[in-house]
């Protein structure tokens, strides 16, 4: 009979085995309050005093508190200090068909980041056509061509070569724009009233973010980026098209909208769980204005909920004439940044914002080419409010050391 209880003793603690520790500050050395330790289901807040305690038969953990690295645990031990590296993100972006591992973009992008304050990169994983840019394990997608354009060949070689420099990877991926799911899958595609799939005004078509199948497609995706190694999935596109007269499966109505892009992070945060990764979400820049969902499904009150950082585009050209009683908007690059993270912070904590800046010639009428003057007005701007760092788009990814050194 002991035998037998004892046997079961071991069986339960096993089978309920827990990790407990605190989490703390490795510059500082203080402890890191409402950190969020996960294994691959489950997930708790580290206290005040960044104590936690988490009940689970598993063996690998992963540690995540804004503003810091992610941080994996391959243990189950109890009463362990766990120190995190703090980092404000400063990324430039690198182009789909930049990350060839011999591409002379990414090696102009290295020594950028080498002689300047950058240390993180976000690189299209799927971009807007639906191409992958390494070669996927996920079978739909290849069957339909996604691997066929891919630009690097050996992920591998370039993870190792973003942690041998130190560097933090975001990963970007195109959500509902994706020109070969939607071809390929035509009962999905967002249609025009005559029944043909619709497409934009550079002929990519869109799937329809009500259809939990492109939840599914675009999140498998994801872990792939995730299972090399990403540090963040940040997902753009994560919206309806700016564009009356569609035709969708369900009613196009405010709630209705919200409530489908919800459901994808909701979808994304219980797949991505098991590898750690931070999640981020780009938007249109008036998401900081709005009072609505500008008739797209992105407002900050839904995403705070279901995302790790938000990403405005506050690009000082993106903003209409009259914008902040600016004529030109352009030409008050320090304002638009600043006023428009300002407006948000009684909604969400500043240090969930990370902004996406201008780093290319205004398009506007005054047409302003931005040079350093620009570039640093708009870097002090964030860094005045207390944003979680920021993130540089130029279309080319092209950058000067000159202007991104103050």
């Amino acid at each position: 009979m002991k035998i037998i209880l004892i046997n079961i003793f071991i069986f339960s603690s096993l089978l309920f085995a827990s990790i407990s520790g605190t989490v703390i500050d490795n510059k500082t050395n203080m402890p890191i309050k409402n950190a969020y330790i996960s294994d691959s289901i489950h997930g708790i807040r580290a206290d005040k005093n960044g104590n936690f305690y988490l009940k689970s038969k598993e063996k690998v953990f992963h540690i995540k508190a804004y503003g810091y690295k992610p941080f994996k645990i391959k243990c189950n031990k109890k009463g362990m200090k766990y120190f995190l590296t703090p980092i404000e993100v400063k990324a430039l972006y690198l182009t789909f068909w930049g990350a060839s591992n011999s591409s002379k973009r990414l090696k102009k992008l290295l020594k950028v980041i080498k002689n300047t304050q950058i240390n993180a990169i976000v690189v299209d994983i799927k971009n807007e056509y639906g191409s992958t840019m390494f070669y996927t394990s996920f079978k739909q997608a290849n069957s339909y061509g996604a691997k066929d354009k891919r630009t690097n060949k050996n992920i591998k070689k370039f993870m190792k070569l973003m942690k041998d420099n130190n560097i933090y990877t975001i990963a970007r991926i195109v959500t509902f724009k994706d020109e070969i799911q939607a071809s390929y899958n035509k009962e999905y595609a967002i249609k025009k009233k005559n029944g043909e799939i619709w497409r934009n005004h550079d002929n990519m078509a869109w799937v329809d973010p009500f259809d939990i199948r492109s939840h599914k497609y675009t999140i498998r995706i994801a872990e792939e980026a995730a299972k090399v190694g990403f540090d963040e999935i940040n997902f753009d596109y994560i919206r309806f098209p700016a564009r009356d007269g569609l035709v969708y499966s369900k009613k196009n109505t405010q709630n209705n909208r919200v409530k489908a892009i919800e459901d994808f992070l909701i979808l994304a945060q219980k797949k991505l769980m098991k590898y750690g990764v931070f999640i981020s979400v780009d938007t249109y820049g008036n998401i900081c204005w709005s009072k609505d969902d500008n008739g797209i499904g992105q407002t900050i009150s839904s995403f705070k909920n279901h995302t790790d950082y938000i990403a405005p585009m506050l690009y000082p050209s993106g903003f209409a004439s009259g914008s902040f009683h600016f004529q030109y908007p352009s030409q008050y690059p320090y304002d638009v940044v600043y006023r428009s993270l300002k407006n948000i912070t009684d909604k969400v904590d500043i240090n969930r914002i990370r902004p996406w800046l201008q780093y290319f010639r205004d398009y506007k009428s005054k047409k302003i080419k931005y040079t350093k003057k620009e570039i640093q007005q708009q870097i002090k701007a964030a860094e005045d409010i207390g944003s979680n760092g920021w993130m540089m788009w130029s279309p080319s990814s092209r950058y000067s050391i000159k202007y991104l050194t103050k």
